[in-house]
């Protein structure tokens, strides 16, 4: 869908996300990585922004972006091995590691499959049922690509930064982890989505 103007609803989600944004940047746990993981939030605001009178998504769509961004805000305030729910996690049940960081690669397959799905449909004319199929797909592409941009992005901007950006927290199978996360989660909405389609046509 197109729209020219933007609607109250996106402008709350922009000030909800510019109110995390702010106090992720107030005294970060380390102002170089927070720089770095900002790089996606840049990417991804700049994207939506710049297309935006092309293709507008759902109110709904965009919140699941605002959700998955203020997600991913915490993490670049606390850095992810650091951010002080995981660690509660971490020490009541005893776990080897802070685990925020897998929950939030979940959360981008939970929660942005259904932009690509939307977008598939509304920009390509894919029929449904093969956008959400397509969606799954592209997740995790993008999530394998993400993980090959992040260790570059470590390598050529702050090498010195090591673990603490890519958050492997010495896991060697790390990368595989998070996309096989990512996976899951936009399989497991798709499926929610085709779920609540039963029985009546779904809506393009």
């Amino acid at each position: 869908m197109t729209r020219s103007a933007p609607r109250p609803r996106l402008l709350a989600l922009a000030a909800w996300l510019a109110g995390v944004w702010t106090w992720a940047a107030i005294a970060p746990f380390d102002r170089r990585d927070w720089l770095l993981e900002n790089l996606l939030v840049f990417a991804y605001v700049g994207l939506l922004a710049a297309t935006y009178r092309r293709f507008a998504f759902s109110d709904r769509t965009y919140a699941l972006f605002t959700m998955f961004l203020s997600l991913h805000l915490v993490g670049s305030h606390y850095t992810y091995s650091l951010v002080p729910i995981g660690a509660w996690l971490q020490d009541a049940l005893d776990l080897s590691r802070n685990h925020y960081d897998r929950f939030v690669h979940f959360s981008y397959g939970f929660l942005l499959a259904p932009a690509f799905r939307e977008a598939l449909v509304g920009l390509a004319g894919t029929p449904p049922r093969m956008a959400a199929f397509l969606a799954v797909n592209l997740v995790l592409a993008f999530s394998a690509f993400f993980e090959v941009v992040e260790v570059l992005v470590a390598i050529i901007v702050s090498p010195e930064l090591g673990d603490a950006y890519l958050g492997t927290q010495g896991d060697p199978w790390d990368a595989q982890k998070d996309m096989g996360l990512a996976l899951l989660g936009a399989s497991l909405t798709s499926a929610m989505l085709a779920w609540r389609a039963r029985g009546r046509p779904i809506p393009s």
